[in-house]
């Protein structure tokens, strides 16, 4: 794929797009079907239950779509390119590894106890906005930048922050899937 300017190709949508129709199929089979005490166990006091990962899941995906809106207000970055495509690469390998537990900054962490078809509703309607505004938007995304809380990931442009949605979900799918293992065992 040849660079050809600030803007997002057919196929960074494309892949996006997918990524996120993907994280979302897998999230609602993890899902489908829990009772409520599976939907709430936690495997020990520092484990998140599917519950709080469900929700944590929301907020950020509201987040990272207010992050989009906050690079595309601001100032276009001359020299963008220079951290493009490694900034995307370091993004793609870090964020589904759970190998390395990260912590949610305190406006993530989940506190509204929602049921399983609150929580539900909620991602599909925040799924639903994040589908439409990838598949309408027609801006400059790699020029446009905003900082993320985590100084490993520093500044990402609006193209990254929208990569980051459905990457977020894969992980956290997989921290779904090992809660409700815990409960099997």
């Amino acid at each position: 794929m040849i660079p050809c300017g600030p803007g997002i190709t057919s196929e960074e949508r494309g892949r996006v797009v997918q990524l996120l129709r993907d994280s979302e199929r897998e999230f609602l089979a993890l899902t489908r079907g829990l009772t409520d005490f599976e939907w709430t166990y936690k495997a020990a006091a520092d484990r998140w239950s599917v519950q709080e990962t469900a929700e944590h899941l929301i907020l950020g995906e509201k987040v990272m779509l207010a992050k989009v809106q906050e690079a595309l207000a601001g100032p276009p970055h001359q020299d963008w390119e220079e951290e493009d495509a490694r900034k995307t690469r370091f993004l793609d390998r870090v964020l589904p590894d759970r190998g390395r537990k990260a912590t949610a900054p305190s406006f993530l962490e989940p506190h509204h106890n929602w049921t399983c078809q609150e929580a539900l509703t909620r991602y599909r309607e925040v799924r639903a906005t994040t589908l439409k505004f990838i598949e309408e938007v027609n801006a400059p995304m790699k020029n446009q930048l905003a900082r993320h809380s985590f100084p490993v990931f520093g500044m990402l442009n609006a193209y990254q922050w929208l990569l980051y949605i459905p990457l977020h979900n894969i992980r956290h799918n997989q921290q779904i899937a090992e809660a409700i293992g815990e409960i099997i065992r």
